[in-house]
């Protein structure tokens, strides 16, 4: 009885370090292995045999892992806020040096802030004062194009 109760244990100290790790880092990676070794304490303690409860860890952490991560990677980053330069893109600027691809050359202002911009069209020259939307960033320069006027 005292071997089996080793096992239960060891599974025991392996779901503290996983919830531990998890409540760390908040990476929602380990929390899918303490759910199985969760699993696998359980067997340990009803007196399965040690395979069953390695086989068990293993099947319910590939299943935590694969089939709820997405959904809980979901919910969990729906409130998250664009930081720094993703929340960039979409973003209104105005162009305050002409934008020239062929020349290498422009510069907006989003938010009081200066940014080297370049056009996403290639060809086309985007004069100051033009009001452009940020569609993706490239290294440290902003990809615009001009705004669309609506009727």
């Amino acid at each position: 009885m005292n071997f089996g109760m080793n096992y239960t244990m060891l599974w025991l100290a392996l779901l503290v370090v996983f919830v531990v790790i998890e409540l760390v880092t908040m990476g929602l990676t380990t929390i899918w292995f303490a759910g199985g070794a969760l699993v696998a304490t359980i067997l340990a303690v009803a007196g399965a045999p040690l395979w069953s409860q390695i086989v068990l860890f293993v099947v319910v952490t590939v299943i935590l892992l694969f089939f709820t991560r997405p959904i809980a990677v979901k919910y969990f980053n729906k409130d998250r806020a664009k930081t720094n330069v993703e929340g960039m893109i979409g973003k209104q600027a105005i162009v305050i040096s002409e934008i020239d691809n062929l020349q290498g050359i422009g510069q907006v202002n989003v938010g009081g802030q200066e940014w080297s911009a370049r056009s996403v069209q290639p060809e086309v020259t985007i004069p100051i004062g033009a009001v452009v939307v940020v569609r993706e960033v490239q290294g440290v320069k902003l990809m615009v194009e001009e705004r669309k006027e609506e009727n």
